[in-house]
């Protein structure tokens, strides 16, 4: 009798270990499950799906709802199909992008630490932060280290900086708006009119410097690197004791860190920004 009224009500039953309210990471699970099993498939409908994840259809369908509404799948209300989604498609693409600039920039990383004598480092730009995700040590016993994650304010920070000279000012105030700019030295760029300054300064020199701005006694060079777009998604830096970086290496130093800068971009595939 129970199971005649589930189905007049028109709603599948629950199968058996799903609980009547899953827990955030049960949720998480399932639907990253989804997400797989949708990008393994050319279009797969919702029965199919409901089958190979062992989920009722009304809870597949409503975590499918969910992942439609971040962009992750798509459904194609003709076919029934629920295809991989386009903002799925950009996060795999960032996934290589960013794996396959790790793999490429070794050589000039170790070339530019060869040449300078300083830690090269290679950033990426991620939510108003840069985030480093590569770098060839220097021998030297007292050099720059920045672990692979590890994350730095875009203001103070010479890849920082050379990502964002690349954007209209219009750009950086709508993305600093409502942001304090942390004070770490008294070279620190810590208000939006010393910032655009420097921008201003760094796009006619063609590279940043980090002058102690973030940590008294360090120094740093950078450039940014584009994509096929044209668009800076990374930047690579040599960074060291402002001892062993006077005025002179500086300037010596930052033509070759732009040069391995448009060296990268190519290799990458991308194209220097002309503006």
């Amino acid at each position: 009798m129970a199971e005649h009224q589930e189905k007049t009500r028109g709603r599948p039953g629950r199968k058996a270990g799903e609980n009547a309210v899953p827990s955030s990471v049960q949720v998480l699970d399932r639907s990253l499950k989804l997400l797989e099993l949708v990008a393994q498939a050319d279009g797969a409908v919702l029965t199919d799906l409901a089958d190979q994840s062992g989920m009722a259809p009304s809870t597949v369908h409503r975590l499918l709802t969910s992942l439609a509404q971040h962009g992750m799948v798509s459904h194609d209300a003709e076919t029934g199909a629920w295809t991989i989604g386009v903002k799925a498609f950009e996060i795999g693409t960032a996934y290589l992008r960013f794996r396959k600039l790790g793999t490429i920039s070794r050589p000039f990383l170790k070339s530019l630490m060869e040449s300078s004598g300083e830690t090269a480092n290679i950033g990426i730009e991620d939510q108003g932060d840069v985030v480093f995700i590569s770098q060839f040590e220097s021998h030297a016993p007292m050099r720059a280290f920045f672990r692979p994650g590890r994350r730095g304010p875009i203001h103070a920070s010479g890849i920082g900086k050379a990502i964002l000279s690349t954007w209209q000012d219009s750009r950086i105030e709508t993305m600093l708006k409502g942001r304090t700019l942390q004070h770490f030295t008294d070279k620190t760029r810590d208000s939006l009119p010393a910032l655009l300054q420097d921008m201003a300064d760094i796009r006619a020199r063609g590279f940043s410097i980090d002058d102690e701005e973030h940590t008294l006694g360090m120094r740093c060079v950078a450039a940014p690197i584009f994509d096929e777009y044209g668009e800076a998604v990374a930047g690579i830096s040599v960074s060291g004791p402002a001892v062993r970086l006077p005025d002179a290496k500086i300037d010596a130093l930052g033509p070759a860190v732009r040069a391995a800068a448009e060296g990268l971009t190519k290799a990458m595939g991308g194209r220097v920004k002309m503006d």
